[in-house]
Parts: structure tokens; sequence; C-alpha cells
């Protein structure tokens, strides 16, 4: 068996440099790294966070996330979650960006968490997840049931 200590970090493949580092800028994140011999930029949060930016990605599907936009249910990694603080504030700032909610916020079953749901300029899915805070201040806030 191998032991794994903890997830290292997510490689997201983007296909605009300066589009993308504004978009994760916005999520707390910096460039931590960025070389001239490879296409990945390093980028971390305050908390260590990484991501990794694979910049060479080709729009070869007008603007749809296979995983995702698409009828037919293809393989792969569907998203990264990420966990915060606040959904409450996570919210108010995605607001001040101009990022939307592509879905959310919703609470799945009684974990005590609800997640928002964003993409990135490339339509990659980001969860944002955090505590079920005071629910009368989550506007719009669904409660998921698998059963209905």
């Amino acid at each position: 068996m191998i032991n794994i200590e903890q997830f290292d970090h997510a490689g997201v493949r983007i296909t605009d440099r300066d589009r993308a580092l504004k978009f994760y800028e916005a999520l707390g994140f910096k460039i931590h790294l960025e070389v001239d011999f490879d296409a990945v930029i390093v980028i971390k949060n305050g908390n260590g966070v990484e991501i990794n930016l694979v910049v060479n990605g080709v729009d070869l599907n007008d603007g749809k996330n296979i995983l995702m936009d698409v009828p037919e249910k293809h393989t792969g990694i569907t998203h990264i979650a990420l966990r915060v603080e606040s959904i409450i504030e996570a919210m108010k700032t995605l607001d001040e960006n101009d990022i939307a909610i592509s879905q959310g916020p919703v609470t799945f079953g009684g974990d005590g968490h609800v997640s928002v749901f964003i993409r990135d300029p490339d339509r990659n899915t980001i969860e944002l997840r955090g505590r079920l805070e005071d629910e009368d201040k989550i506007p719009g806030l669904e409660f998921y049931d698998p059963n209905a």
C-alpha cells in the first residue's frame, strides 16, 4: 500500500496566462514560481494551497468543458474543491470581482457544509466549500435532495 500523506496540488490547463492569473488572483493566489523552460506557473495562496497552471491549452470545443458541458459523460476529473473559511465572504468576493456562480449556493445533505461552483476563464470547474453559516445570510441557498 502507498501511504499518501496529503494532497499536494492540482494542475489546471489554461489557454491565456494573463486572463487566468487575474481570475486566480481574485481567489487569493499569487505566482510562486514561473520558469521559462516549461509551460507551468506555480501559484499559491497565503495558506500554501498550490495550483499549477499549465499554459498550453487550446480551445477545441467552442468554449465548452467536455467533462461538464456536454451530454456525453467523458472520464476525467470534473472539478477541484477548495475549502473556504466563510462561504458568505467568498460569495461577496466573487461578486466584487464579477465572477459568476455557475451552481449554488447549495448544501448536499446534512453534513454542515455549503458549496458554490464557479468556472475559470477556460471553463474549468472549481467548488468553493465552506461551513454552513447563518442560513438566512446565504442568498439563494438550495438544499439538495438526491431523492427529489
